[in-house]
């Protein structure tokens, strides 16, 4: 009998060792590429921004952006592998060039962190916008509770139940757990058709759905304070009844990248992974 056993252990070590075995940083986003449904292409921003691909890795941390707070909070929970949505390096392409030549110490603070932890962190952006459907819109949608509203004409429209501008943005800042929000508006105004322009789409998005059959007020990411906002306070003044919120860059779409780490739960599960907020740097005075 202990002859049999033994020889069942051995018999089982190769396939528990092959189940134990860590994937790679590129062994991970390669089944990325495989499981997200558009065809990858270059040029895309889309690339690993620091660290060796071939690293085995421990856990991921998904994000909004790879702030130094996130990759210490990630550091904490023993993750190595970083995918983020937005820059690294404070600019969309992740340009260091002129920020190592200045020898910029808040650059090399966050590099220096990054290397001595052995961290790898990837960018994820160009295509998970462009799955069907968007995998940011996607996690947004479900955090405001919108999937049923959606207008059939419109996917960035939404007819919600009637609310006042005001409570409608009091809603959404518990909802998305804003510190800063800003308003323009009657804050009494009755509102039950709203636009969603997430993010950065700029001016002309944001106008077309400003202006779109019936919408009451656009909840959007942020804009050129000269574009969208100053759109909407000459609609104001105009005495064009509309209502705009301004969520912020980061929570107008951080709620896309915790979809993201949902959608990566299930095809990669040799590693935990865990949605890493990235916080809100803003606070307003009393």
């Amino acid at each position: 009998m202990a002859i049999r056993i033994c020889l069942l252990l051995i018999l089982a070590a190769p396939l528990a060792l092959a189940q134990n075995i860590r994937p790679t940083a590129a062994q991970v986003i390669e089944r990325i590429k495989q499981n997200v449904g558009v065809s990858w292409r270059e040029p895309t921003v889309d690339t690993f921004k620091r660290g060796d691909p071939n690293t085995p890795i421990n856990g991921i941390a998904v994000t909004m952006m790879a702030t130094l707070d996130v990759l210490q909070r990630a550091v904490a929970r023993g993750e190595n592998l970083i995918i983020t949505h937005e820059p690294t390096f404070y600019g969309h392409f992740d340009s260091t060039a002129t920020l190592a030549s200045e020898h910029d110490p808040v650059f090399e603070a966050k590099k220096t962190f990054i290397e001595d932890h052995h961290l790898v962190v990837w960018r994820f952006h160009d295509f998970w916008h462009e799955r069907k459907p968007d995998g940011i819109r996607t996690g947004m949608i479900r955090a405001l509770g919108w999937g049923k509203f959606q207008d059939p004409k419109n996917a960035d429209v939404f007819n919600i139940p009637p609310t006042t501008l005001k409570g409608l943005a009091a809603t959404i800042k518990q909802q998305l757990g804003i510190h800063v929000m800003r308003v323009i508006g009657d804050p009494g105004a009755k509102v039950s058709r709203a636009g969603l322009t997430e993010g950065f789409p700029g001016f002309d998005q944001n106008r077309h759905t400003f202006q779109f059959e019936g919408v009451d007020v656009l909840v959007m990411g942020e804009d050129h304070e000269w574009e969208t906002i100053a759109y909407a306070a000459d609609a104001i003044t105009a005495r064009i009844r509309k209502g705009l919120i301004v969520l912020g860059h980061i929570p107008s779409e951080q709620a896309g990248m915790e979809e993201c780490a949902r959608w990566l739960k299930t095809f990669v599960k040799e590693v935990p992974i865990e949605f890493v907020p990235t916080a809100e740097p803003f606070w307003a005075p009393e």
